[in-house]
């Protein structure tokens, strides 16, 4: 990975950090330690892959703390949990590939919850350390990842039950992907499916939630009931190393439009406009290209998309699905996947990281910045 990447992702990680901090989120109340022991094994999307296929454990350790009302988002997501964990795998004891660790804060929403059992889903994002890589003398039998240091992306479904007051026990199926955006390649990626068992612990007293308590101040960046368009418009750099195929590195320039409805306190909807000038591909285009047809600007690609984007207080995750309808040079196929963090610096600027990806393999990892309009059309605040 770049080290503008590593640079993003400790700053974007500080910010979370921070932002728990800033809301009283890290403190001594509902702390508590888990412990998850991981059976799986790696999915194999891509034919170089399919020699790893032996089933293995994974070991995780986690700090977490459930939160309890004094933020207006904690209510509104039914009190989700919050924490950060740390990954150990063998990864099946290929010599290849080497053992694998990861580290990443997450978020744990609840989906259902009655009494002592919930259903929850948690999502998390930090990075991951693979002992070996590809090298094409040392290690030319990894196909995997031409990288160290990748990003580690989790996503897990699990059932929780408590059994006492400080003691919870929880069964888990999780997804766990490994990959550094193609800033090195080859860059497949490692995807990883366990079941998994969980046990954790309250350190402290818990402390209980709020219930119906008067819902806490609104600050100017949450949604106030007022009906109104939001218009972002997001500017992205990354940089792709081909170094394997063509021996050079390329740089893409990303420009994103996205037309959004927010339709609650945590949801928008809405629809996106892309426009990417990836620099290897008109590198390709005019290798095939004859010189009196070739036009300069037919390398870049036009997309549209579905938007969708889950907002917690300053931070938000936005989803986009999509198809090209422009460009000449479409190596990956029509469709594309995009998962983007965007950050609130101010009241319309945003700080954003976006990955963009085709049918589960990481095209490129794009750092940028955006500026959000909003066009109201009623002024009606509803209280929330």
């Amino acid at each position: 990975m770049t080290k503008k990447t590593i640079v993003l992702l400790v700053v974007l990680c500080s910010l979370f950090i921070y932002n728990l901090k800033a809301e009283n989120i890290i403190s001594k109340n509902n702390i508590q330690l888990e412990t998850r022991l991981h059976y799986g094994f790696l999915l194999s999307h891509h034919l170089e892959l399919n020699r790893y296929n032996s089933h293995f454990p994974m070991i995780e350790i986690s700090l977490q703390k459930s939160t309890f009302g004094q933020k207006r988002w904690e209510k509104k997501y039914d009190y989700p949990l919050l924490g950060i964990s740390l990954l150990y795998t063998d990864l099946g004891a290929y010599e290849e590939i080497g053992n694998a660790y990861a580290a990443f804060p997450y978020i744990n929403f609840h989906l259902y919850r009655k009494n002592d059992n919930c259903i929850n889903f948690r999502i998390g994002l930090g990075l991951a350390w693979l002992e070996n890589k590809f090298d094409n003398i040392v290690n030319y039998k990894n196909f995997a990842i031409g990288s160290h240091l990748n990003i580690a992306a989790n996503l897990q479904f699990e059932y929780r039950r408590k059994l006492s007051k400080r003691l919870t026990v929880s069964f888990a199926t999780t997804l766990t992907h490994f990959s550094n955006g193609t800033t090195k390649t080859p860059n497949y990626g490692l995807n990883i499916f366990t079941a998994n068992l969980g046990l954790s612990y309250s350190l402290y007293e818990p402390k209980r939630k709020g219930g119906n308590m008067l819902l806490p101040e609104l600050y100017t960046y949450e949604f106030d009931g007022r009906k109104y368009i939001e218009v972002n418009f997001i500017l992205l750099a990354s940089n792709k190393d081909m170094t394997q195929s063509v021996g050079e590195r390329f740089m893409v320039y990303a420009s994103y439009l996205n037309i959004m409805k927010q339709v609650s306190y945590k949801s928008k909807f809405g629809l996106g406009i892309d426009i990417t000038a990836d620099l290897s591909d008109k590198y390709f285009l005019e290798l095939q290209e004859n010189s009196s047809d070739y036009k300069s600007y037919s390398y870049m690609k036009t997309g549209i998309n579905g938007a969708y984007e889950l907002v917690l207080s300053r931070l938000s995750f936005l989803f986009n699905v999509g198809i090209y309808v422009g460009g000449k040079i479409r190596k990956q196929g029509d469709a594309y996947q995009r998962f983007s963090l965007k950050y609130l610096l101010n009241r319309n600027l945003t700080a954003n990281f976006a990955l963009n990806a085709h049918a589960g393999t990481a095209d490129y990892i794009g750092l940028g910045i955006g500026y959000r309009f909003k066009f109201i059309y009623k002024r009606e605040i509803k209280h929330y």
